[in-house]
């Protein structure tokens, strides 16, 4: 991916160094390292993974740390961003809408947010109450090294669909499923956060379409380290690595199988209207 030298987003706030509070440490047994892996890009209902906050926790996430490095991967994070502002600010006025920015915040350890406190752990994550996307750049390095899903771009696609989750809370889906939740059983609404997940996937695949199309910022090679990581942290692998065998009512973010498949059809389409991964007619009230 080339990304070196180009344009940076404004809209990352650097709190690595600064301690995050006292966050809850994620860790142990299912919700330790696998745990943490299933559970990361997650993008919904953020309570179910983090202690309910709010308030002045929110407020103290938003001032800068001074003392926070600057660093490459800072800068990668900043343009990766940019492009995803640029790209969807482009898509939503095809739709006749307008689309806001969010903001990305660095951590290290822990961090807190509207939706409450989190780990590291946790792995990389969207809230909906302050529209921010998290992320400790440290989780790269599992990615790759226990994973064997390194390369920019598929660090780029982590943050590529967090920001979809981003889309997903400006399109209404995100309020939609949280009101739905209260109507369902735990199994059925696991279910549906595998629609919601995939549907992120795809939009970062419409992302890399236009990362490709109009930036000319990736190549095939690039694409491959982003199938890479879909496959790798698909709930069905990441469960036969940690327990010996898979349990689909228990999926998350749906199979590797899945994520390929729609991030795939995002790149390959670049269109927003066929990322509707909610067709079954029992969730036809949560498409787009």
């Amino acid at each position: 991916m080339q990304w070196f030298g180009r344009g940076e987003s404004d809209n990352v706030e650097d709190q690595r160094g600064s301690g995050g509070g006292r966050g809850i440490a994620i860790g142990g047994g299912i919700l330790g390292l696998i745990g943490a892996v299933i559970y990361m890009f997650t993008g919904i209902n953020p309570s179910q993974l983090l202690n309910q906050g709010g308030g002045d926790q929110q407020q103290q996430t938003e001032q800068q740390n001074p003392n926070a490095p600057e660093d490459n991967g800072k800068k990668f994070v900043r343009v990766v961003l940019k492009d995803t502002e640029d790209i969807w600010a482009k898509l939503f006025n095809d739709m006749g809408r307008q689309y806001q920015d969010p903001k990305l915040v660095l951590f290290t350890d822990y961090v807190q947010s509207a939706c409450g406190n989190a780990s590291s752990a946790t792995g990389p994550f969207y809230c909906p109450g302050d529209a921010k996307v998290y992320i400790d750049l440290s989780f790269y390095d599992e990615l790759k090294t226990r994973f064997g899903a390194g390369g920019d771009f598929a660090n780029a696609y982590v943050i590529a669909h967090e920001v979809g989750h981003h889309v997903q809370n400006l399109l209404g889906v995100s309020a939609k499923m949280d009101q739905a939740r209260s109507r369902m059983s735990e199994r059925e609404y696991n279910k549906l956060s595998v629609k919601l997940e995939l549907q992120a996937d795809f939009y970062a695949g419409v992302w890399a379409h236009y990362e490709q199309s109009i930036n000319k910022a990736i190549n095939e090679k690039d694409i491959e380290d982003a199938l890479n990581a879909a496959n790798a942290i698909g709930d069905d692998r990441l469960q036969k690595q940690s327990q010996g065998h898979v349990e689909p009512d228990s999926f998350t973010h749906g199979t590797s199988a899945q994520r390929v498949y729609w991030f795939k059809k995002g790149y390959e389409t670049g269109d927003v209207k066929q990322g509707n991964t909610f067709a079954d007619d029992r969730y036809a009230f949560l498409a787009n």
